[in-house]
């Protein structure tokens, strides 16, 4: 599900906050922290905020940046070189918790309580197919093995752990598993949304026969959809 989100306020200038240790970790956390209080900021505003040397917080960013918590584009403010403004990427966004598990499993407690079972069922069947054609979209028409592995990074990007690997007993079946769902505890209190799930991998492979081989609700660590391509590739 997608959630709106409000884009942060430009920064003018950053307050003056308490002194930080040296720790790295520490310092990183509060990079992130400053970021999101403020939208943008350059490794020279950081810098004298945290009484730390610009050099010091470049490499912090850096190290943000490697990881994708942070991004950075060159403004224009004068003469000379143009300075790196850093916010946070959605990765880093998704650092810090927010409500929209509490959100959606409200959402989805009130229609259960309002709508008849097969109107809610019909609700998240269309979600599944709006999904599945931005999915489609996005992954291509490569062959099963290329449109996977772009929906295993998809999905990843989504907070879900998934890998996929091709069938030892069948060179048309590939395997998708993902051991981290992000959406585990709404699935655990409405098991419909994994019917969703199943519907969603289906439509996005409509070439495939897709069967779903592992329930974590069920047994065992992980989801797992088996596909099988209707022709070789």
């Amino acid at each position: 599900m997608a959630w709106l989100t409000h884009p942060a306020p430009a920064v003018r200038a950053i307050p003056q906050i308490t002194r930080q240790q040296a720790d790295p970790a520490s310092t990183r956390d509060t990079v992130l922290n400053l970021l999101l209080r403020h939208g943008e900021a350059t490794a020279g505003a950081l810098a004298a905020q945290l009484s730390m040397s610009v050099q010091v917080v470049r490499r912090h960013l850096r190290s943000l940046e490697d990881d994708g918590l942070v991004e950075a584009s060159p403004t224009a403010e004068g003469p000379g070189r143009p300075s790196n403004h850093w916010r946070l990427t959605a990765k880093g966004h998704g650092q810090f918790p927010d409500g929209s598990e509490h959100f959606a499993l409200g959402l989805l407690q009130s229609l259960a309580g309002n709508l008849p079972p097969e109107t809610l069922h019909l609700l998240l069947e269309q979600q599944a197919t709006q999904q599945a054609d931005a999915y489609r979209t996005r992954i291509g028409t490569g062959t099963l093995k290329e449109r996977l592995e772009q929906l295993v990074e998809l999905r990843r990007q989504e907070g879900y752990l998934a890998e996929c690997s091709q069938d030892e007993g069948n060179p048309r079946a590939w395997m998708l598993s993902e051991f981290h769902c992000s959406v585990i505890r709404i699935a655990e209190q409405f098991p419909c949304v994994c019917d969703q799930e199943l519907q969603l991998i289906r439509h996005t492979f409509p070439d495939c026969q897709v069967d779903r081989v592992q329930w974590r609700l069920e047994k065992g660590h992980s989801c797992g959809f088996r596909l099988l391509h209707s022709r070789d590739d």
